[in-house]
């Protein structure tokens, strides 16, 4: 950030007084610019054994298969922004289930709340989705998620569907990780 978005002003990156970490300020206005984590909102739609996941059409990632998931937009619940994303992604309505994944990305500022859902009907790729599929636990393209978010969500629903049994489970993405994930570039 280089001007304030207030009065258009140069800002400075320092600690507010009273803060304990750097802010964007702007002396002119006196304005404090907070940047907070972003929220990913999404679902994990199954049908019978099926999970369905989008090819994507856009970038970051494009070409690669994701679960339908997006920027929560404000004014509405992360329960809402993984049902808008669903439709927008997959054109797929969904019977919303529990929280089952929350994994923070700190160094990207991100957090991912996946939701389990239940698929109520049919489906077609979005603007945002090159083709949209029902995979069953052999058929996924673990070589081609976009995201390790995406994988560990995955993983972590097949090691738990033997016992029917869902509980929340959180985690943390590491730069490590994602370097492992995508590798060096």
């Amino acid at each position: 950030m280089n001007f304030c978005s207030q009065c258009g002003e140069k800002v400075r990156f320092a600690i507010p007084e009273g803060d304990d970490r750097p802010r964007y300020l702007c002396d002119a206005c006196g304005t404090i610019h907070y940047q907070n984590p972003r929220i990913v909102a999404g679902t994990l739609p199954v049908s019978g054994t099926k999970v369905l996941l989008c090819k994507r059409a856009i970038s970051p990632r494009k070409g690669y298969w994701t679960l339908p998931a997006g920027y929560m937009e404000n004014a509405e619940t992360t329960q809402q922004a993984a049902m808008r994303e669903t439709r927008e992604e997959a054109h797929a309505e969904v019977m919303l289930g529990d929280l089952y994944t929350l994994i923070d990305l700190p160094h990207i500022n991100q957090v991912y709340m996946i939701f389990r859902a239940e698929l109520t009907g049919g489906f077609s790729a979005g603007v945002e989705s090159l083709e949209v599929a029902l995979f069953d636990e052999h058929e996924i393209p673990w070589d081609a998620l976009a995201f390790p978010t995406i994988e560990r969500t995955l993983r972590h629903f097949y090691n738990d569907r033997p016992q029917d049994h869902f509980p929340l489970r959180t985690s943390t993405i590491t730069p490590e990780d994602r370097e492992r994930y995508f590798g060096s570039a």
